[in-house]
């Protein structure tokens, strides 16, 4: 390949490559020379942040990294030995001002909006995993701070790049069943995955290796206990967003990409624990959310369902075959479509006619989205201001009912806020601890 060629150039005549490249191996070296210029940090260095790490490395050099687990940092160091290292985010996007293009940020979901908003304060372009933040008022003040920034962001929902979503999407756009009436989808977290609806452990000794103090961040203190480092913080309101925090991003993706879900009119919960109205620390083992949206831009009201723990919208409507663990059902006025897959594949219309196709933008890959908008290019569709926010502030509108469970709670999008006398504001009005603040 001529070396006089640029980045941006390199990237987009190599975009059918590497969208191959993304669908079948997201960790293989890419098939096309691409120049190591770009300088990476890395905040959360292991679980997705390996993936994320190692993504960002076919495109730029790993030149910081940071986690507050010791061993996991030395782990990611061995791939990285060049990097600098660090167990607090704060300190490393200081020390490395002027010195990082762009980072990855795959902590537990309480640290998010305080690594992302730090980053692109100083200009540093941000891939920040789903969900964006914990919290609604996180997400809004992500995206003015992206808007004001002018960054180039992405949220890690990788499946908003994918054909199969983007193809089922436009078809829904297009009337492929008619008036959309109901939505139902479903997941089949937490369970054996990680655990919900459960008291704490108590307190052990802090692991030599782990900087409680970092890892607690914005968090409200408390001793350290077996079930939050690592992977089990996601059931904990605390540090995590639950079931629906989790998996909402992915599998509420595609009705919110066909049906722009925004600002719900109200939201209901009902879970598995009634006594969830007095216990605020771990998201209950089940739950059943329902979103009611009003007439937007000339799309029909629409009710769309929510359902974790293992629970399934069964006998909405028949289906042929067992409903899997994860999934969606487009109940419309001419047809029901069957969506079998987190990211939109086999989709099926449940009369047995065809599915038609329907144009819609292909995209290079996840991850040559946000780079090549690094370089010049369109704006990732997973970008905070016009996308991943307001998805985010979707999914978690649900929690808010779910803190609330068996309030239906009237949302106010411009003013932020549900009806007097419903206690969410640790969820609409976190507080911080000192020096951990956005």
């Amino acid at each position: 390949m001529p070396n006089n060629l640029t980045r941006r150039e390199i990237l987009l005549a190599g975009a059918a490559t590497t969208a191959a490249l993304a669908t079948s191996n997201a960790f293989a070296a890419p098939t096309i020379w691409v120049p190591k210029k770009l300088r990476v940090g890395v905040i959360g260095c292991q679980g997705m942040g390996r993936g994320d790490r190692l993504n960002a490395a076919r495109f730029g050099d790993v030149v910081a990294l940071c986690d507050p687990d010791q061993k996991r940092l030395s782990e990611a160091m061995v791939d990285h030995p060049r990097a600098s290292a660090f167990s607090d985010l704060r300190v490393m996007l200081e020390a490395m001002e002027g010195r990082i293009d762009f980072v990855t940020v795959s902590t537990p979901d309480h640290t998010h909006a305080l690594a992302t908003a730090m980053a692109m304060e100083r200009g540093i372009h941000c891939y920040t995993q789903k969900p964006l933040t914990r919290t609604i008022p996180e997400a809004r003040a992500l995206a003015g701070i992206a808007k004001r920034s002018r960054v180039i962001t992405q949220m890690g929902n990788q499946g908003t790049a994918s054909s199969a979503l983007r193809q089922t999407a436009a078809a829904i756009k297009a009337g492929v069943i008619g008036r959309v009436k109901e939505v139902h989808c479903w997941t089949d977290r937490a369970g054996d995955w990680w655990k919900q609806g459960v008291e704490r452990a108590a307190q052990a000794p802090e692991p030599k290796e782990l900087n409680w103090d970092a890892w607690l961040g914005p968090a409200p203190l408390r001793p350290y206990a077996p079930g939050y480092h690592a992977f089990a913080w996601r059931g904990w309101w605390d540090f995590g967003t639950g079931s629906l925090g989790d998996m909402g991003c992915h599998v509420m993706n595609l009705p919110f990409m066909a049906l722009d879900l925004r600002d719900p009119i109200s939201v209901f919960a009902e879970s598995s624990r009634p006594e969830m109205k007095h216990n605020k620390d771990s998201f209950p083992s089940m739950s059943h959310v329902k979103y009611v949206f009003g007439e937007r831009k000339g799309r029909a009201p629409v009710d769309l369902h929510w359902y974790d723990g293992g629970l399934k919208p069964e006998g909405v409507v028949k289906t042929d075959e067992p409903l899997p663990g994860n999934g969606a059902l487009f109940i419309g006025e001419n047809d029901v479509l069957f969506v079998p897959e987190t990211y939109g594949d086999g989709a099926k219309l449940l009369s047995g006619k065809p599915m038609p196709e329907a144009a819609f933008v292909e995209s290079p890959g996840h991850w040559e989205e946000f780079i090549a908008a690094i370089e010049g290019g369109a704006r990732p569709m997973s970008d905070f201001v016009s996308y991943a926010a307001p998805l985010t502030e979707t999914v978690l509108l649900g929690n808010l009912a779910i803190a609330a469970v068996g309030t239906e709670l009237k949302w106010n999008p411009r003013r932020m806020s549900v009806q007097d006398g419903v206690d969410v504001a640790h969820l609409l009005r976190p507080v911080a601890r000192p020096g951990w603040g956005l």
